[in-house]
């Protein structure tokens, strides 16, 4: 194949991929800049060209103004970076959108060029630069467990990558300054202390090399608690948070469910990820009220949880539950709420779904900026002041486990 060939191949192979699925903006982008790359090879594409061609901004767009072309960057350099880490760690070829600018690179990997009998086809739109930025994002390591539980180790690793120069924490940085971030998690901070972040870590019994299951009081007595598991949604959770958090040049301290005591609830703005079946900690402080967790007793669904509409309204249902684990997941949902906390100057931010999934889905929806806009301007919130208790089910789409898409199916703004 040609080198101009080849690089097509690798765009569409991207397009393609499980790390891209779902995120037709970003393969836009990516085809866009790719055509770009191959047709203007040498020539600089400006932020205003990709907003009015790619995303259909008028001509009146302005970079200063609107940060969205410098998201969807950011965006993209986390997607490849996150590709050639897990399903194209193999890969002979890599595609690169270097930090700081719009052209596409392609080149062939160095440890397989070198080998003896490839040969070393970089294309004219490739430079060195590039190599050392490959080099440097080499040094990442992004792979994660796919397995429903995760040790706690995995999450201090995830809180490590935020530190590096390179990678998804950038693209955090250019997420934090857009306005829904900002007026959002500036209206959640009250306190000066650092907010606290519990995340769940159910009881579990067993061994995993036999297999584990919930904790059941009645039929498990004495039996050796497992607490220091928690789910895939749970640790990329804690990542998301602590890039954004970063970014605002905010800290977090975290903490797992099970060491969590009523003092550290008294005088911190908490953020509570995972439902009261997994995150225990929330069925002894104050929670939501208009829709609230409960584990299905009886029926093919038993065990499963479910979130509850106390009042439904006109077109909403009074149960959400997630697609049954009898067939691969298209569904689940996940409360995203703030209310007040035990000292009502406080607050506590609530980020759970009845899956890991779902939980996951929830903090993704308050860390990306389309969702937060969407929020805000359904409670009318222009600005962090402005922000009031409030809480929401939102519908969460699921493919090949991972959530591609969330938006609100009911909201309730508290007195």
């Amino acid at each position: 194949m040609t080198e101009r060939a080849q690089f097509q191949a690798e765009i569409e192979k991207l397009v393609a991929s499980h790390t891209l699925h779902g995120s037709e903006s970003l393969c836009k982008l990516l085809r866009y800049l790719g055509n770009q790359a191959l047709g203007h090879p040498g020539v600089a594409v400006k932020e205003y060209q990709i907003a009015t061609e790619v995303y259909g901004r008028q001509a009146d767009f302005d970079p200063q103004l609107d940060s969205m072309v410098r998201v969807q960057a950011g965006r993209l350099r986390t997607k490849l970076t996150e590709y050639y880490n897990t399903e194209g760690a193999s890969d002979r070829y890599v595609v690169e959108l270097p930090k700081g600018s719009y052209a596409v690179a392609f080149h062939e990997r160095a440890n397989l060029a070198s080998a003896p009998g490839n040969g070393s086809s970089v294309g004219a739109w490739a430079s060195s630069p590039i190599e050392k930025a490959v080099a440097q994002r080499r040094r990442l390591t992004t792979g994660l467990s796919v397995a429903l539980a995760c040790s706690l180790a995995l999450t201090g690793w995830l809180l490590w990558t935020r530190r590096s120069s390179d990678g998804p924490g950038a693209a955090a940085a250019e997420l934090s300054s857009t306005v829904p971030i900002r007026t959002f998690w500036l209206g959640f901070i009250h306190g000066p202390a650092e907010p606290w972040v519990i995340f769940s870590n159910a009881q579990f019994v067993g061994a995993p090399t036999s297999g584990m299951r919930y904790y059941n009081a009645a039929r498990d007595g004495k039996t050796p608690i497992l607490d220091h598991y928690t789910g895939v949604g749970e640790v990329l959770a804690v990542h998301n948070l602590d890039m954004v958090f970063g970014a605002l040049h905010q800290k977090l301290r975290v903490k797992r469910g099970s060491l969590f005591s009523l003092d550290d609830a008294k005088n911190n703005d908490l953020i509570f990820i995972g439902s009261p079946g997994e995150n225990l900690t929330l069925q002894e402080i104050p929670s939501t009220k208009e829709f609230y967790f409960r584990r299905v007793l009886e029926g093919p669904r038993a065990g499963s949880m479910e979130i509850i509409n106390e009042k439904p309204h006109s077109g909403e249902t009074a149960i959400y539950l997630a697609s049954p684990a009898s067939v691969p997941m298209t569904e689940d949902y996940a409360v995203v709420a703030l209310v007040k906390g035990i000292n009502p100057e406080y607050s506590e931010l609530i980020l759970a779904g009845t899956t890991t999934i779902g939980t996951q889905a929830a903090v993704e929806y308050v860390t990306r900026e389309s969702d937060l806009d969407e929020l805000l301007k359904k409670m009318k919130v222009t600005k962090a002041s402005e922000l009031r208790p409030f809480e929401a089910v939102i519908q969460v789409k699921v493919a090949r486990g991972v959530p591609v898409e969330s938006s609100v199916v009911a909201l309730r703004i508290l007195n």
